[in-house]
């Protein structure tokens, strides 16, 4: 091979474009500017009056559906993995650390497509579901297919999973079953069910014309969606609608409490989660939010940082390690775990205050009471030393 001569071509030219290269891009991106977002205009779904489902429901599970309920309610803690899967596949999309976003309205129209593959892949990983002969999932050793819908009974039917003569080869080689997978962000509701899909139990039209025949309605894909009589054919998972999905803290916030944590003016990442855990108190805050109003590649430490800077006024953020769990449980505050956190204000109180409390060094500590919060706060302790804590609740 010959080298074209007037072109220089050092020898560590490769290598020293893979170093630069990176350096160079972020020199111009915008993916990682930090941005702010406007409160969500629409709702995320729809929730047809045929499709409102309750929750409590108690059904007879068709026999024909039995192996795959079974195999969901054996698997260990199967419903927290569940509503955790539909949470941690919206926050991926959402991608929060890298564009600031905090609700499903924020996304382009592509991702809201993708994401119904999202909540199918993090599924199959978090149940370790096997591949089907035909179809995405093999559940108790049978062919299973998974959809998601923002909608309730939106869910789109391809012909592969259900028998049809009209359909030639794309004819499913059987009336397959279908996990039914639905969340909304904006009223922490989910849902999963499972139904048999049948020719029938999919969408009809009248055809245009002087007869007006009934015939199916596909979609431009040739999907059909499931028609409003076939509600009362799904069996529920859990009882129907749940209403504990895990909760986006961005979106259920107060706009103007949103808007101090997230100012159009430009603030620190550092300042942002500072704010975070002043505004928001005595509440689980997740390692996502944090991520979302830091918008760093270390928002976690900052996080810890805010520790130092909140300590002035009387501010504590506990964790999940040492002597915070401690401390949460004896100011009777829900206890973080491993990616959480949670802010507190405290007051030196006496030993014979009645509040839950701990002591530090001989001191009781206890929360704020609303009638406190206007006095000058007092600098709360450091929570990082080796020295032993004691917990109180209001009865020791």
């Amino acid at each position: 091979m010959t080298i074209q001569e007037g072109l220089p071509f050092p020898q560590d030219a490769a290598q020293a474009g893979m170093q630069e290269s990176r350096a160079l891009a972020a020199k111009h991106s915008r993916r990682n500017k930090f941005r702010t977002w406007d409160p969500p205009r629409e709702p995320m779904g729809r929730v047809p009056r045929e499709w409102r489902i309750r929750s409590g429901l108690t059904q007879q599970v068709p026999d024909d559906l039995a192996p795959f309920v079974t195999w969901f309610y054996k698997q260990p803690e199967a419903r927290e993995r569940f509503r955790w899967a539909l949470r941690d596949s919206l926050d991926e999309l959402l991608d929060g650390q890298r564009t600031g976003r905090w609700a499903y309205q924020h996304l382009t129209k592509t991702e809201k497509t993708y994401l119904g593959t999202a909540v199918e892949v993090n599924l199959t990983k978090e149940f370790d579901i096997d591949n089907g002969a035909d179809l995405d999932w093999s559940i108790a050793g049978l062919d299973i297919d998974c959809k998601f819908s923002k909608d309730l009974g939106g869910w789109e039917i391809p012909m592969e999973m259900y028998l049809c003569a009209d359909h030639g080869e794309r004819s499913g080689r059987a009336n397959h079953a279908a996990v039914l997978t639905w969340m909304n962000d904006d009223t922490s509701q989910w849902a999963a069910g499972i139904v048999r899909i049948t020719d029938e139990r999919l969408r009809w039209k009248k055809e245009r014309g002087a007869n007006g025949d009934l015939v199916r309605a596909y979609n431009r894909d040739n999907k059909r969606k499931l028609s409003d009589g076939a509600e009362s054919d799904v069996y529920w998972l859990w009882g129907g609608i749940q209403t504990d999905l895990p909760t986006n803290l961005l979106l259920q916030l107060e706009p103007e409490t949103r808007k101090r944590i997230l100012p159009a003016s430009r603030l620190s990442g550092q300042e942002r989660v500072n704010r975070l855990f002043r505004e928001v108190q005595n509440r689980i805050i997740g390692r996502q939010t944090v991520l979302t109003v830091a918008q760093q590649d270390d928002s976690p430490k900052r996080a810890r940082d805010a520790r130092i800077a909140l300590r002035p006024e009387g501010i504590v953020v506990l964790g999940h390690q040492g002597t915070h769990p401690h401390i949460a449980r004896a100011l009777e505050l829900p206890v973080p775990i491993k990616g959480e956190w949670i802010s507190t204000r405290l007051v030196p109180v006496s030993s014979d205050d009645a509040r839950p409390k701990f002591s530090l060094d001989g001191q009781f500590w206890a929360r704020t009471h609303e009638d406190e919060l206007l006095l000058e706060p007092d600098p709360a302790p450091d929570l990082h030393s080796k020295r032993e804590i004691d917990g109180q609740n209001s009865s020791g």
